[in-house]
């Protein structure tokens, strides 16, 4: 299973970058939308994987939302407004939220780990789209926010995920 859903948030994300890189930015919300169908319906509870998800996109909204208002990101073919946080960003927290009570599960409780991972991995999670054209970054502010931003909405969302395990086993 974990293997899966790796795999299945790497199609996601891919799906979404390349979808945006590419000027469809919708194309990445329909992958990302059939993923979430096979994960809640694989799940041994699908309202709480549900609301996770949701908290994950609230988060990473106003996370978002807030990078490209402080002209930090700017994010090519948004789907609707350039104003707001583009469609298939939000599909990628929707996304990300899967792998956290899956692929991510080993990181609950290690929080160090969390807020490391979170730290490095999301810079070069966004460089990585910039490279693929789906976002520019301004500069070395951009990363340290990226930086910052993650440490903390990492080891956040793995917390919130051992409240809304749709996943585990009846005796954990």
């Amino acid at each position: 299973m974990v293997i899966i859903n790796f795999i299945l948030f790497q199609l996601a994300w891919f799906a979404c970058v390349l979808g945006a890189g590419k000027a469809m930015p919708w194309l990445g919300v329909w992958a990302t939308v059939v993923i979430i169908a096979w994960h809640l319906y694989t799940a041994k509870q699908a309202k709480p994987e549900a609301l996770l998800m949701l908290m994950a996109l609230m988060i990473g909204a106003i996370f978002d939302q807030a990078m490209l208002s402080s002209h930090l990101i700017d994010y090519m073919h948004h789907g609707w407004s350039a104003d707001i946080v583009p469609v298939w960003i939000l599909a990628l927290w929707l996304g990300f939220a899967t792998a956290l009570n899956v692929t991510l599960r080993w990181m609950r409780g290690r929080h160090l780990i969390a807020i490391i991972f979170g730290a490095i991995g999301a810079p070069l999670a966004y460089l990585s789209a910039a490279k693929l054209g789906a976002l520019t970054l301004q500069g070395t502010a951009t990363y340290i926010a990226l930086g910052i931003g993650w440490a903390i909405i990492t080891p956040l969302l793995l917390i919130i995920s051992t409240k809304l395990d749709g996943f585990k086993e009846a005796n954990e």
